[in-house]
C-alpha cells in the first residue's frame, strides 16, 4: 500500500528540509581493499574471491596501496584535511552479503575530513556544501532475490548471493546536515550527486558508472517545521543508483515526512528502499546509530600514516579540477554561458568533449548531443550516455553530412536506426537506400513537376521574388522523401527559369 503524500507545494509552505548525504564510490583497483582478488564487474558469481573475501578463519587482511592513494586523492580534491594517522574499526552486524558478520571500514578516525564543495545548481546559484568525512572501507557483496515478481525480498521464494563485490575498496563521503536548500533541495541533491561522480571519474579513481553500483547514494532527509532549528527525524533512503532517482527519492521523502507530521504521527528513524518503477521509497529496517554497530579498533590491520611529503605527490597527480575543467572548455568551445549552462545540466559536457576530441566541431557536437540525442534520451527516460549513441556514431554522421551523402534529416533517421540496434551509420545509409539524391537527371524531373504544378510561384521567381524558390524546393523534397540535396534543388531551379541566385 502506498503511502500518503502531501503535495510538494504545501510541504514546502510548511515545513523545511534538512539534507545528508553518504555517497559510496567504488574505486577501480585491479584487487579488492584487503586482499588480492580481482575487482572486476560482470565475471560469473563467486570467482573473484579468495579466502579472505569471504572471510574465513584464520585468514589475515593486508591494506591495497593503491586504495589508499586513490582516498587520499579523492580527500584532496575535496578540500579535506588528511589524517597523519587512520585506522580501520569492524562495523559489527548481519547481513548475509557480508561473510565475516562485520564490515571493515573506519569509524572515529578517517583518512580524510573537514573539507567543503561548492555546487552550481542551474540558474547559476551557488550552494557550499560541508564535507565531514571521507572513510574508506570495504563493499558487500549482491544478493539475487529469485522466485518473486518484481525481484524484490518481498515474495521471493529464495535468494542467491554473490561474494564478487565482497571486498571491493569503498569511499564513504559523508556530509554534515544540510540546510536552506528549501524548495532546491530535490535540485541540490542531483547536482551534489552529480559533482561527485563528475570528481571522482575526473580523478581516475572509479568508472564511476551509476548503473554499475559504482556510484551509490543514501539520501537523508529531515523536516523541521517553519520558524524552528530543531532537526527532524530523519530517514535514509539507501543505495540510489541515478541522478533522477536521487532527486525523486528526495523530493518523495519530504512530501511524505510532510504528510506523516501533519496527520499528528511521528516519522521513524528507519532506512528506506527506493523504487524507480512506482517512484516511491518502502520501509527498509530501523535506522541504528553508531553504538548499535559496537565498533571496535580491527586488530589485523595496522595504522595507515602518512606524511607531508606522500600527501603534496599525490596532490602534485590531481588533474585539473572541474571548475576550471568547465570554465576552459566553455572559452575553447566557444559557447554562451547560458548555452554552457545548459550542457552542463544535460550531462553532456564529457559526451561533447570526447565527441570534439574524436573530430566534429564543437558546434556540430553540442547540436546533436543537445538536439536529436537528447530527444531520445527523454523520450526513452534514459540518460544521454544510455541512448546507445557514442561520440564516434556523431562523427560518423558529420562526415556523411559533410561529404553530402545525407542531410539533416536523413542524419536524424539514421540515429534513430543506429541506436535500435541496426548497425552503424554508413551501412544503414546503403541497407536503406537513404543515400541523398544528387543526379541531377532525377532532380531535373521531380523540379519540372514541381514547376508544372506551381506556375504561378514560378512566375513570381522569375519576376525576381527568389526567395519563392523554397515552395518549389520544398515539393521536390516531399517528392523525394526529404533526399534531395537541397541546395542544388534551388540552383537548378534558378538555372531552369534564367534567374540569378
Amino acid at each position: 500500500m502506498s503511502d500518503e503524500i502531501l503535495s510538494f507545494e504545501e510541504a514546502m509552505e510548511k515545513y523545511d528540509p534538512v539534507l545528508g548525504f553518504e555517497v559510496h564510490v567504488e574505486l577501480n583497483t585491479a584487487t579488492k581493499m584487503f586482499d588480492a582478488a580481482p575487482n572486476g564487474f560482470g565475471n560469473t558469481p563467486n570467482t573473484n574471491i579468495t579466502p579472505v573475501s569471504l572471510g574465513l578463519p584464520g585468514v589475515l587482511p593486508v591494506v591495497n596501496g593503491k586504495a589508499v592513494e586513490s582516498s587520499i586523492k579523492l580527500g584532496l580534491a575535496l578540500g579535506c584535511e588528511i589524517a597523519p594517522v587512520s585506522h580501520f574499526a569492524r562495523k559489527n552486524y548481519f547481513y548475509p552479503d557480508t561473510p565475516k558478520n562485520f564490515q571493515t571500514s573506519q569509524f572515529d578516525e578517517p583518512i580524510a575530513a573537514n573539507g567543503s564543495i561548492d555546487i552550481e545548481l542551474e540558474d547559476g546559484t551557488v550552494f557550499t556544501i560541508d564535507i565531514e568525512r571521507a572513510h574508506m572501507e570495504e563493499d558487500a557483496g549482491k544478493l539475487t532475490h529469485m522466485g518473486g515478481s518484481s525481484g524484490r525480498i518481498q515474495g521471493a521464494e529464495f535468494s542467491l548471493v554473490d561474494y564478487n563485490r565482497a571486498g571491493v575498496p569503498l569511499v564513504e563521503i559523508v556530509t554534515r546536515p544540510i540546510v536552506g536548500a528549501g524548495e532546491r533541495a530535490p535540485e541540490l541533491a542531483r547536482a551534489y550527486v552529480a559533482a561527485i561522480r563528475e570528481i571522482v571519474k575526473n580523478l581516475g579513481i572509479s568508472d564511476a558508472r551509476m548503473e554499475r553500483g559504482n556510484v551509490r547514494c543514501d539520501a537523508n532527509v529531515s523536516l523541521m517545521p517553519k520558524g524552528t532549528t530543531e532537526f527532524g527525524t530523519r530517514t535514509e533512503t539507501k543505495n540510489v543508483n541515478s541522478l533522477r532517482s536521487v532527486e525523486r527519492a528526495v523530493r518523495y521523502e519530504i512530501q511524505r515526512h510532510a504528510a506523516v507530521l501533519e496527520s499528528g504521527q511521528k516519522i521513524v528513524q528507519e532506512t528506506r528502499m527506493w523504487h524507480e518503477d512506482t517512484r516511491e521509497t518502502t520501509a527498509g529496517r530501523p535506522k541504528s546509530d553508531a553504538d548499535d554497530y559496537r565498533y571496535f579498533p580491527e586488530p589485523d590491520l595496522v595504522p595507515v600514516v602518512t606524511d607531508e611529503a606522500w600527501i603534496e605527490r599525490l596532490r602534485s597527480e590531481l588533474p585539473e579540477p572541474p571548475s576550471e575543467r568547465r570554465k576552459r572548455l566553455k572559452t575553447d568551445w566557444g559557447f554562451s554561458d547560458e548555452e554552457f549552462r545548459d550542457v552542463v545540466n544535460a550531462g553532456a559536457m564529457d559526451a561533447i568533449e570526447e565527441t570534439v576530441a574524436a573530430g566534429a566541431p564543437a558546434s556540430v557536437a553540442r547540436k546533436w548531443w543537445m538536439g536529436e540525442i537528447a530527444r531520445i534520451a527523454k523520450d526513452r527516460e534514459v540518460e544521454l550516455t544510455e541512448t546507445g549513441a557514442t561520440p564516434q556514431i556523431v562523427v560518423e554522421l558529420n562526415k556523411l553530412i559533410e561529404a553530402k551523402k545525407i542531410n539533416d534529416k536523413i542524419a536524424r533517421q539514421v540515429l534513430g536506426f543506429v541506436v535500435d540496434g541496426e548497425g552503424e551509420p554508413a551501412e544503414i545509409v546503403e541497407k536503406r537506400n537513404l543515400a541523398v539524391v544528387s543526379d541531377d537527371g532525377a532532380l531535373n524531373t521531380a523540379i519540372d513537376e514541381a514547376l508544372a504544378a506551381m506556375p504561378d510561384v514560378a512566375d513570381k521567381i522569375r519576376a525576381g521574388k527568389v526567395q519563392a524558390a523554397g515552395a518549389i524546393v520544398g515539393q521536390v523534397m516531399k517528392a523525394t522523401r526529404g533526399q534531395a540535396d537541397a541546395a542544388r534543388v534551388r540552383e537548378l531551379i534558378l538555372e531552369k527559369l534564367g534567374v540569378e541566385g
